[in-house]
């Protein structure tokens, strides 16, 4: 017997349960021309919307409004993860950046103060497809839409996020424009003013990721110590008792716990700002040198980084790079970079390491990329992105320099590249 075909959900059930808010009834069917999407004073706020999300281009997107009742800009990207929604957030490599997250229930959890990589996050703002719901975890500590309100933060919700995934996968990451105004929750104003034509300007006039030196902005600004281990359960943090190694951090955006994989190896961390120079940094007498993740452009961030780095080298100690690092360090030795049309952003990219022929299912947040056909002689790549075949990881062959794209330290995601650490103490192992 054929099955019935259920009736679909009207528009309004659909968003009492979390999904697309309602659009107008004057809006047509197929998506709008970019004319009529310019076309502001046509478009007409609906009912029940107290945000919306504005791109460069002119596209709109009604929502609900949660988090802070502000304004922000950045350029819009999106992120896969199911789970880590507060890693994510609090990783300083998303400054300048709104994230869209591509799995429809985010916030169920809650947020507490574990896991958090940073005590300031530097992203912009946050897109999520249903509405964030009373947190259901016993490490949940308050509602995720505190939290938000606490860090200045806005989100929207309620979005098709499927649709915007789909205009970032195929046009790149556009600059936009939130405005969050809840009505009457958490502090704001019932009935506040949404002014579309306002927010395009400002999405159209954000100079976007490209020539930013952000690492700036996310850096510590004095120097200090590191020794909290990786967290266990029923244990929670730890501290280190017997260090083997001294490694000096380079803080371009540093996350808690590349920090903590390096003090639970053994290594007493010092963390020194991004401008830091290589006398200063060698003047702590470290075994080794590592490079640390962050936000922006590496090109901008590398005209007082990369002098650093290459006097680093010189010194014949280890240095080991992630992310920003990673860049920072194919700069250093006469690589290029370009920034991606999308990036790679979440907790499941399958790579592939060249030496072994293993494959890592890895976390990943980058904007930018290492050209392999750029590196110099001498330099190899070691590992490659199975989803696009982008370089993931290098090395140096007659020095102890390596460097890899992703995060090996997940927070969140797999820990399957925990093996870097260890090489990385390896090799300073092997110079005492």
């Amino acid at each position: 017997m054929a099955k019935a075909t259920p009736t679909p959900p009207t528009a309004r059930a659909r968003s009492r349960q979390g999904g697309v808010v309602p659009p107008p009834a004057s809006s047509p069917a197929k998506p709008l021309s970019p004319v009529e999407r310019l076309d502001f004073a046509t478009r007409t706020r609906p009912a029940d919307a107290t945000a919306a999300l504005v791109l460069a281009d002119g596209t709109v997107f009604w929502g609900r409004g949660f988090g802070a009742g502000t304004v922000t800009v950045g350029e819009v990207c999106f992120n896969t993860s199911m789970t880590g929604y507060q890693e994510i957030l609090t990783d300083p490599s998303y400054a300048g950046q709104i994230i869209t997250f591509t799995f429809p229930h985010i916030g169920n959890t809650g947020a507490n103060p574990e896991d958090i990589e940073t005590m300031t996050p530097a992203a912009r703002g946050l897109v999520v497809r249903a509405n964030v719901t009373e947190p259901a975890s016993w490490r949940a500590a308050k509602h995720l839409e505190h939290w938000l309100l606490g860090h200045g933060l806005p989100g929207i919700g309620g979005i098709d996020t499927r649709a915007l995934t789909a205009r970032i996968r195929d046009a790149g990451a556009p600059s936009g424009a939130l405005q969050s105004a809840p009505q009457g929750a958490l502090g704001t104003a019932s009935g506040a003013q949404i002014d579309i034509g306002a927010l395009h300007r400002m999405a159209s006039e954000w100079p976007g990721l490209e020539g930013m030196d952000l690492a700036r902005e996310v850096t510590c600004h004095q120097t200090y110590s590191w020794d909290e281990t990786r967290w266990q359960l029923g244990k929670g943090y730890g501290a280190l008792s017997s260090p083997r190694f001294k490694v000096v951090a380079v803080d371009y955006g540093a996350k808690h716990n590349i920090l903590r994989c390096l003090a639970s190896l053994g290594c007493a961390v010092t963390v020194v700002p991004a401008e830091t120079s290589a006398a200063d940094i060698l003047r702590h007498n470290p075994d080794g040198i590592f490079l640390s993740n962050g936000p922006g452009d590496p090109a901008a961030t590398g005209r007082y980084a990369v002098p650093a780095i290459r006097e680093l080298f010189a010194s014949g100690k280890p240095v080991f790079g992630i992310c920003l690092g990673h860049r920072l360090l194919g700069l250093a030795l006469g690589a290029k970079t370009r920034k991606m049309a999308i990036g790679h952003r979440g907790a499941n990219h399958p790579v592939k390491d060249l030496a072994t022929g293993k494959v890592e299912i890895t976390s990943q947040n980058h904007g930018f990329v290492v050209l392999d056909d750029s590196l110099p002689a001498g330099v190899e790549k070691t590992h490659v992105s199975l989803f696009d075949g982008s370089l993931e990881g290098l090395r140096v062959k007659d020095k102890p320099v390596f460097s890899v794209q992703y995060h090996p330290e997940a927070s969140p995601g797999p820990q399957d590249s925990h093996y870097l650490f260890e090489r990385f103490v390896a090799m300073m192992e092997k110079k005492q």
